[in-house]
């Protein structure tokens, strides 16, 4: 106030200031925007937006605790549909390959007989208990 009991227009600022201020101060929009339907993720928005100093912006993430960029959150939509879709090529695949594996069976026989058959069967059974058995010690 002045002394006339009028307030006072502040002072105009030029471009310099105003650059001055915004860095000294910081301009920081940081948003998080998740729209989902039935519980699916359909679209994530995480925006950072930063006009300030290093030094404004470091002080910012620290207090908000932004600088860990990595998230643990919900696999998202694409994580989900892969993880499912895997499971479910590998179920096909399977069952075509045994399949398969059966007619091969078959085809021994009605070649050789029904004994040249068992054997086979009981022998491809122990192949693929064998190769089970390698691929888990494998994976341990």
């Amino acid at each position: 106030m002045s002394e006339g009991g009028f307030l006072t227009r502040p002072s105009p600022s030029s471009l310099g200031d105003v650059v001055e201020t915004v860095l000294a101060k910081g301009l920081i929009i940081d948003a998080y925007a998740r729209v989902s339907l039935l519980g699916i993720e359909l679209v994530t928005v995480d925006a950072r937006i930063v006009v300030a100093s290093v030094d404004t912006y470091l002080r910012f993430a620290e207090a908000t605790n932004r600088l860990d960029l990595a998230e643990n959150s919900d696999p998202s939509l694409v994580e989900m549909l892969e993880s499912r879709a895997g499971n479910v090529v590998g179920g096909v695949a399977g069952r075509v390959a045994e399949n398969k594996v059966d007619e091969a069976f078959d085809k021994v026989g009605d070649t050789l007989g029904a004994p040249a058959e068992k054997v086979a069967r009981v022998t491809g059974k122990k192949a693929l208990e064998l190769t089970e058995k390698a691929v888990g010690d494998q994976e341990e």
